[in-house]
């Protein structure tokens, strides 16, 4: 099985933002900023798979500071943590202002990618940890699967409930404060 070091993986991908990535407020549109960073995960997970790959799932999008159309943003990305066909590729986004030279740090991405081949998926290389925070994300992203994959699972059972329930049991469960609570949970 071919292996990779963590190092390997980074990929950057840069672009100037421009009015046509503007939402109504004269920022950047949180889409334009999504559709990179899916851009920068497939590429990542392609480099390090060496095979073509979908998106599985965001499983989380932190937008920390507003991005300026004008500026510079830059999208590193890294594999975190790898299974067996798929990745969890880390994207660190970065934003700079080209006349004033201030960089800062806007968000932050997991997305979960699937290696494929003739729409299969297919066996991705080990991931070789390199240093202590490599380690430390790839026990987050192994828990992180664990607790979807938990989530998930919980989420299937908790639909049948819903879907053998009357609409007065709905109706008390849309009024309570919280849901959780009133099924035990």
């Amino acid at each position: 099985m071919k292996q990779l070091p963590v190092s390997q993986t980074r990929t950057v991908l840069s672009q100037i933002m421009t009015p046509l990535d503007a939402n109504i407020l004269g920022y950047v549109f949180g889409g334009s900023i999504l559709s990179m960073i899916d851009l920068t995960a497939s590429a990542t997970a392609q480099k390090f798979s060496s095979h073509p790959c979908v998106t599985a799932s965001f499983d989380r999008v932190d937008f920390h500071e507003p991005i300026a159309v004008g500026s510079l943003v830059e999208m590193e990305g890294y594999v975190g943590f790898a299974g067996r066909t798929s990745m969890e590729v880390v994207i660190d986004v970065y934003s700079t202002n080209l006349k004033e030279g201030n960089r800062q740090h806007t968000n932050t991405a997991r997305v979960t990618m699937v290696a494929v081949e003739d729409g299969k998926p297919v066996p991705v290389p080990k991931l070789i940890c390199e240093s202590r925070e490599d380690k430390i994300r790839y026990v987050e992203g192994k828990l992180r699967k664990e607790i979807r994959s938990k989530y998930l699972s919980e989420i299937k059972v908790l639909d049948a409930v819903f879907e053998a329930m009357d609409e007065s049991k709905l109706d008390d469960l849309i009024a309570c404060p919280s849901v959780a609570k009133a099924l035990g949970i």
